[in-house]
């Protein structure tokens, strides 16, 4: 069962405060991994890891990192100091990966196995559906949330947590960041919540963002009022909080810059390197765009990203078309989104007594997916300022009951495409951020 209220080790506060980041990198450049070991090695020098209970906070395979050669790295530098390292694979409310998909994420040579490549290290799944694997940390009271989301939402939430994650000493945070639908710029504490937490706080953080707009906080840097409850929460956790926080270039996984500090330092470093190397501005607003999804993203609920990232760039009644030919299912672990559909804001808002009982993170993805639009309740009419179109291994009707347009895969033309000057291809969508030039 859970267990209530973990007490904050002040010493571990204390000094999460006062570790500012130290950062090599930078925009389009390239970390060699020489200097990424050297740089490690110097900063670990001035932590206290020794006889400690390590855990490494990690991202799952939905997103561009070189996590074997930052994992081997830590690995060798922490393994003789540490008491125990344990590795938490942050799956959010993700599918948990399984154990050959976990070989592959972290490296594992072929005919070897995950602790021959990392002797003395455990590695687990955020298993957020096993209670005996989550302890309540604490609860942000109605005032609180209030205050930290901007008048937004007033409601009390109890902040979850991963066990591992709860029990731990230190907390490393080892992830990039990448301009983020929810939260502005992803990364740092956004492992934690919603990565190691469960559905309470991950539906507020997420509802709140749906309020604010996606056009409005994508890529937007600082502290927003979705970090500020994921900070907030994510204090609660009582041991250090740490963070090596990366940009990487999508797709490749070349570090472009590394950042080493508390794990709200370190992500405000990494992300003002991500607001320059992750956005790309056009000078006139698209009207047809094909993301082609990268195999990274298996369902609709992480390759929707392709959309995400190109609607503040879109024209009015421009069409996305997300390209996923390996994608079979619209979401594995949230089912509601097969009742519900995807829909702007105020289908829901406005018709609050209907959907008021759906899961908050299942209506905020709903609205992040679908973008701007409006409803007016007496005629019953939606209108959305973009298009969504799926192009994968989704049945028509199942794309038509959820709301969303559908092109058979055979129908795909490349070389039309390619040759049409109003159509964008955008190759590996999902982390670049397009926006317009501001005028």
């Amino acid at each position: 069962m859970a267990i209530t209220a973990i007490p904050l080790q002040e010493d571990a506060v204390s000094q999460s405060a006062t570790l500012e980041a130290v950062t090599i990198g930078g925009p389009h450049l390239t970390v060699a991994d020489a200097e990424l070991d050297a740089f490690i090695l110097d900063q670990f020098a001035g932590v206290d890891f020794d006889d400690k209970s390590v855990v490494l906070v990690v991202p799952d395979g939905t997103r561009s990192c070189p996590l074997p050669l930052l994992l081997r790295t830590v690995h060798r530098h922490l393994i003789d100091r540490v008491a125990s390292l344990t590795t938490v694979i942050a799956l959010g409310t993700h599918s948990y990966m399984e154990p050959a998909e976990i070989d592959a994420w972290f490296g594992v040579p072929q005919g070897s196995t995950l602790a021959e490549t990392y002797p003395g290290m455990t590695v687990v799944n955020h298993e957020f559906l096993d209670p005996d694997k989550i302890v309540t940390l604490g609860t942000l009271s109605a005032e609180e949330v209030s205050q930290l989301s901007g008048g937004l939402v007033s409601e009390e939430v109890v902040v979850e947590m991963n066990r591992y994650v709860a029990e731990a000493d230190i907390n490393l945070v080892i992830g990039p960041v990448f301009p983020h639908e929810v939260i502005g710029i992803s990364g740092g504490n956004k492992y934690f919540i919603p990565g190691c937490s469960t559905h309470d706080a991950i539906d507020l953080s997420h509802w709140v963002g749906a309020l604010i707009g996606i056009e409005t906080m994508i890529g937007t840097t600082g502290v927003t009022p979705v970090r500020a409850i994921v900070d907030a929460g994510s204090a609660m956790i009582p041991g250090l909080r740490l963070a090596l926080c990366l940009v990487v270039q999508s797709g490749t996984g070349e570090i472009e810059s590394i950042s080493f500090g508390s794990s709200e330092e370190s992500w405000a470093a990494a992300a003002a390197v991500a607001s320059q190397t992750h956005v790309v501005y056009v000078d006139e607003p698209f009207t047809k765009v094909i993301a082609m999804m990268p195999t990274r993203y298996d369902d609709i609920w992480t390759a929707a990203k392709g959309c995400y990232k190109m609607q503040p760039a879109m024209a009015d009644g421009g069409e996305v078309v997300i390209y996923a030919p390996h994608v079979t299912e619209v979401s594995e672990q949230h089912p509601e989104i097969y009742d519900i559909g995807y829909h702007s804001i105020e289908y829901f808002t406005k018709q609050w007594d209907q959907f008021q009982g759906v899961p908050k993170g299942v209506l905020a993805h709903s609205t992040h997916v679908r973008g701007a639009g409006t409803f007016d309740p007496e005629t019953g009419v939606e209108t959305n300022r973009i298009k969504v179109t799926l192009c994968t291994q989704i049945p028509q009707e199942i794309c038509e009951q959820v709301n969303l347009g559908y092109l058979a895969l055979e129908d795909a033309d490349f070389d039309a495409w390619n040759a049409d000057p109003t159509v964008f291809v955008q190759e590996n969508a999902g982390e670049v951020l397009y926006r317009l030039t501001p005028r």
